[in-house]
């Protein structure tokens, strides 16, 4: 149970990580003013969005490195 917890922490953290690479990318100016950027948010109501857009990338980033461990798991020496 240990064990995935650890692992539940480390892809949460990795999901943490998109989101803020995602928004610091596509709002650059939620660096020099949040709250402004915040309040428009919340003028267009579009709350959601965000999370969509990065669970997308993370899903194509988990299968990415799903694919990287199946195919190292057919090259590494069997003991």
């Amino acid at each position: 149970m240990n064990k995935f917890k650890n692992a539940l922490k480390i892809e949460f953290y990795i999901y943490l990580g998109t989101l803020f690479v995602l928004i610091i990318i596509a709002h650059s100016d939620i660096l020099s003013s949040p709250m402004a950027r915040i309040e428009l948010m919340g003028q267009k109501e579009n709350y959601f969005h965000p999370i969509v857009y990065s669970f997308a990338i993370y899903s194509v980033i988990f299968i990415i490195r799903k694919l990287i461990d199946f195919i190292s798991g057919l090259f590494s020496k069997k003991s």
